[in-house]
Formats: C-alpha cells, structure tokens, sequence
C-alpha cells in the first residue's frame, strides 16, 4: 500500500498520509509517494486539495530509522530531503488551494508538509516541534524557509533553538495553524472548508493563493504584472462571467 494515498471525488482532490505505525514519518518510498500523490491531484478537475493523516499523530517529520540502517545515510538523507522538498514545492506551486487537517503531533519536515497548505485545521490536542536539534540534525524540506514566514523570524529563533512544544493554542495565537476545533471535528472542518472552495471560485481561489505564495519570492513591479495579468486572464471566464452576473443583479 502507498504511504501517502490520493483519490479525487466530485472535484476534490484528497491526500492522505497512511504510515500510521510510524506516526506518518517519511522514509524514501513515501517521499517518493508524495510525489506520485501530487502529481495525481495536479489535474483540472481537481478544484480543491485535502491533506489529512491516518493514526493518531499528523506527522513525525523524516523516519530516523530509516536513514540510519542505510549503507550511506548521508546520501540517502540527502535523496531523502531533495524528493520530500520537490513534492511539497509541486504542491506549493499549484493554483489549487490546499486545506491541511493535523492532530497529535506535527514535527521536523512534518511542519513542511503541513505548512504546505493555506489554510490548516488542528485539533485542540496537537503538539508541535521542531525536534531537529535533539538529533543533532537542522531543519529540511523547507522548514526553515516556512516557518518564520508563517511565525516571524524571532518566534521562529525560539521554536528551533529551544526545543519549545507548542499547543494548538500557542500555535493558533502565533499563527502557525488557522482553526482549533475538537478533537473529533477536524475531518469536518476540512471538508467543509474544501467543499466551499470547490463549489464557489476555485479559478479565483488558486490564482489566488498563487500570487500570495509567489509574493516572497517576487518583485513588486513582477507581481504587479502577474496580478493584472492574471486578471485580465480570468474575467472573460465562466466562472467569472457567473460571478459578476450574479454580484451585478442583486
């Protein structure tokens, strides 16, 4: 069975981590998976992305046991940390918004993956880490990049450097996470959350989160264009032509 699992049903697309015994942990299969599962859900008529976790933990980030039986970890933890960080960058890159759903723990590159999305849900008993330090390891997969985007840079200091735990709560305040629901409620959220996408602008919505996600990355003057550019590019559309129909005869 793959360790990340895709199906698209009625326009959404959904990916789901399935290495439950190892608390969703990555070893080279599964980042190989991950990348076979966004390439599935990379098609038009996916209209939204889900990105959910069997078990009890989200994601422990990468399988430590996995690289150390290696002949050469050094080599394997580098293929490793390349595959893991191309797929969620091919996720990251997609003009499809993406809504993550985490419980239990989400730690190392687990922050990646989850911060991959746009909007995350976490249940009101998840805990997050870094935990690179307390294998003598640094951050991969783009966490570094990630999180102080995602926290501020100071924050960020202090989540690597301390070993700090952070609650759903801590991390809703300092706005790594977007909602804290109950522990049962998470699936919920997420599908809600995903059915409105798919049933209101999704062209919109991903062009959307494309430009927001590019801004980092992209000169004023450069995103200025792509915004009006893209603009341009989707008025005349249906689903704008609907929108704007419906707007203007109210």
């Amino acid at each position: 069975m793959a360790a990340v699992t895709h199906e698209i049903v009625d326009g959404i697309g959904r990916l789901v981590l399935a290495r439950p015994a190892q608390s969703n942990s990555f070893d080279l299969p599964a980042a190989q998976d991950m990348a076979l599962a966004v390439d599935a859900v990379s098609v038009d008529e996916v209209r939204a992305i889900t990105l959910t976790a069997e078990g009890k933990r989200f994601c422990a980030g990468g399988d430590v046991t996995s690289f150390l039986a290696s002949d050469d970890p050094a080599a394997y933890l580098l293929e490793l940390a390349n595959v893991l960080e191309g797929a969620l960058r091919d996720l990251a890159d997609l003009a499809t918004p993406v809504v993550a759903g985490v419980r239990g723990a989400v730690a190392g590159a687990g922050l990646a993956v989850m911060l991959t999305a746009d909007i995350i849900v976490a249940s009101r008993s998840t805990k997050f880490v870094m935990a690179y330090a307390g294998i003598g390891l640094t951050p991969d997969c783009g966490v570094s990049y990630l999180v102080p985007r995602a926290i501020g840079q100071q924050r960020a200091l202090d989540f690597a450097l301390t070993g700090r735990v952070l609650s759903a709560d801590e991390a809703l305040d300092w706005g790594l996470v977007t909602y804290v629901v109950d522990d049962d409620a998470v699936e919920a959220k997420v599908d809600e959350i995903a059915r409105t996408w798919a049933d209101s602008a999704p062209d919109a919505l991903g062009h959307t989160r494309r430009l927001l996600r590019s801004s980092w990355d992209t000169s004023g003057p450069e995103l200025g264009a792509d915004e009006s550019a893209t603009i341009a590019s989707l008025v005349m559309g249906d689903e704008a032509q609907r929108l704007v129909k419906a707007f203007t005869s109210r």
